[in-house]
């Protein structure tokens, strides 16, 4: 059930004995917990859904006694709407747990403000990157491209106006629901720590790539970020064109609750807007689709959509300006109304899958992604991998950041950067995994899936590769086998898969997308078949890592000699070191069809 629902009687909160009032208490907490630090509360509404209303002195003492057990939560209690039923008085409050200065000043241990990921698709030239900017910076755009420029990180975006990479950018709300982003005075940028500061409330908006090219782009960030809602962008005067159905059949595969913002209303005809509102509409009641569309026209429409809009069944749709401005408080209001879907458990394992890696001056190697379960605090230890081989090795946890900030901990679901110690940059890439040594992983390079073919020009036969896209794992993997004969557009199977390159993380019940070209499918992994612990063991040396030096000239005298054994394995066998007549045996590649052995005479045992 969603945490906006409220299963308490209307006759409850009147004047409660103190059985009563510790129930109502419980229920409170419960459902501030699952909506991770705040919730909807209705006074006046009968758990029947009939019933409806107060008269003024019962509201009244309703409202003290949900405000006096906020107090004891810790938490606020924001009027959101009232309105008059059958009965009387019904209303509506949000209640959200508060944000204290030790969280926020110069300890900076525990950021506890509710946090949500929103990724930013549609087709190119919607006013993605523009409505960001009109959103974070707090200025109207000026219709050429005065507040996207804000966001972009490169100079072709700046040149061309178009989003090539991923980028993040942050909405603040504070308890009364009022939007905290100032942008500094001399360059217009954002200071986040300022905004996590006084925000309960932080909305992380993932900017996407519109244009086709930048598809494999748009789809690691949907993957990769995990976010918790998809905001489509429609432009009103080009309509459903280009990219937009693709990237809205994204959402739906990876089961992401999508609401719709139609942008350029200012500048478009009203006849042209009204078929694009009735050709969205027809695509969202489509049957691969099955959404309830709601134009959202007032603020009562948005408190019904927010409240509702967890079913992933209602489809909320906004028309705005970003050069007029015209109903962005509406959309405003809806976004300080999102509810986290997710509730995670400190208890379990610590995860965390990393999707970017920087190397930073001073601090040395740094990575960033989302925690997927479980705390991880500063100084612990973790294994990092796996590496080519299916390894994992022990790290340390040297500093934490979060939205720019230094904290002490993340928890799940939560998105963070790590600086570790000891680690070189070049042995870590997009797809790898921090976790906690309880969970003992193991790399895999095959598994099974059910999927379900989308698109495909022709067939799919086995001997068939594509990229595979898991989380922040995006590599390419081949179809050893499967249970049909071949497979077209719209077939389901069970597929078995073999990763190329290297082993990956996985886990069952994990979604994946697969798609090479026009070709799309997507699935869900049901079974782990290969890891490395059960490879044959010629195939899975260990991991030796050499720093490269510079060594004096081989000589005779040495008792160095060169021997090339021919039936040797395409791995490389482990160095070893003896103090007699020991062998050293190096890899070049895993495609090697030679392996190069010295002999190694003198007592050290290395040359």
């Amino acid at each position: 059930f969603s945490p906006f629902h409220n299963f308490t009687t209307k006759n409850d909160t009147h004047f409660p004995n103190g059985e009563q009032y510790d129930s109502l208490l419980r229920q409170l907490r419960d459902r501030m917990e699952e909506g991770c630090g705040e919730t909807i509360y209705v006074v006046g509404m009968g758990s029947d859904g009939g019933d409806w209303g107060l008269n003024e002195k019962d509201m009244d003492a309703s409202v003290a006694t949900v405000r006096s057990m906020c107090e004891q939560l810790d938490s606020d209690l924001i009027p959101l709407r009232e309105r008059n039923e059958t009965a009387g008085l019904v209303r509506d409050f949000l209640i959200r747990r508060r944000v204290g200065e030790l969280d926020f000043l110069e300890v900076r241990f525990v950021c506890t403000f509710v946090s949500i990921r929103v990724a930013v698709v549609g087709n190119v030239d919607a006013g993605k990157s523009t409505l960001l900017g009109v959103l974070t910076h707090g200025e109207l755009d000026n219709g050429r491209g005065f507040a996207r420029q804000k966001l972009f990180r490169h100079k072709h975006e700046m040149e061309s106006g178009r989003t090539s990479s991923v980028g993040n950018d942050i909405l603040g709300f504070d308890q009364e629901g009022q939007v905290v982003n100032k942008p500094d005075s001399h360059g217009g940028s954002l200071d986040w720590t300022k905004i996590c500061e006084k925000s309960s409330k932080v909305i992380t908006f993932i900017d996407l790539a519109g244009h086709e090219k930048y598809l494999k782009t748009t789809v690691f960030g949907m993957t990769g970020h995990l976010p918790d809602f998809c905001m489509l962008m429609v432009g009103s005067n080009a309509g459903i064109v280009g990219m937009t159905k693709e990237h809205l059949g994204l959402a739906l595969a990876l089961n992401v609750p999508v609401f719709v913002v139609v942008t350029k209303i200012d500048m478009c005809p009203v006849n042209i807007l009204q078929e694009t509102l009735k050709l969205l509409q027809r695509l969202l009641k489509s049957p691969g689709c099955r959404k309830i569309p709601v134009l959202v026209q007032n603020k009562d429409d948005v408190i019904v959509t927010a409240s509702n809009f967890s079913s992933e069944r209602m489809c909320p749709i906004f028309q705005i300006s970003n050069v007029s401005g015209e109903n962005m408080d509406l959309l405003k209001m809806f976004l300080n109304l999102l509810s986290s879907r997710t509730s995670y458990r400190d208890d379990q394992p610590a995860e965390f899958q990393i999707d970017d890696t920087y190397s930073v001056p001073g601090v040395g190697t740094v990575v960033s992604g989302t925690t997927l379960r479980g705390l991880i605090r500063l100084n612990d230890t973790m294994l990092l991998g796996p590496d080519p081989l299916g390894s994992f090795i022990q790290i340390a946890v040297k500093s934490i950041h979060r939205k720019r900030m230094p904290v002490k901990e993340v928890r799940g679901g939560q998105t963070a950067s790590f600086a570790l110690k000891k680690i070189k940059r070049s042995s870590i890439r997009k797809g790898m995994v921090m976790v906690s040594p309880r969970l003992s992983p193991q790399a895999t390079w095959e598994f099974e899936a059910e999927i379900l073919v989308l698109h495909h020009p022709t067939t799919i036969s086995p001997r068939y590769q594509a990229m595979v896209h898991c989380g922040s794992i995006r590599q390419t993997a081949t179809i050893l086998s499967m249970n049909r004969d071949c497979l077209r557009t719209g077939d389901k199977a069970s597929v078995h898969f073999r990763f190329i390159k290297t082993p990956e993380y996985l886990h069952c019940e994990q979604r994946l997308v697969f798609r090479e070209g026009r070709t799309k499918a997507v699935g869900t992994i049901t079974k782990l078949l290969q890891s490395t612990n059960n490879l044959p063991s010629n195939s899975k040396p260990p991991q030796i890592k050499m720093q490269s030096t510079k060594k004096a000239p081989l000589r005779k005298e040495d008792g160095i000699t060169l021997v090339t054994n021919d039936d040797s394995s395409p791995y490389a066998c482990a160095a070893q070191t003896h103090t007699q007549d020991s062998s050293l045996c190096l890899r070049e590649s895993d495609n090697m069809s030679q392996t190069l052995t010295f002999r190694v005479s003198s007592a050290s045992g290395c040359f």
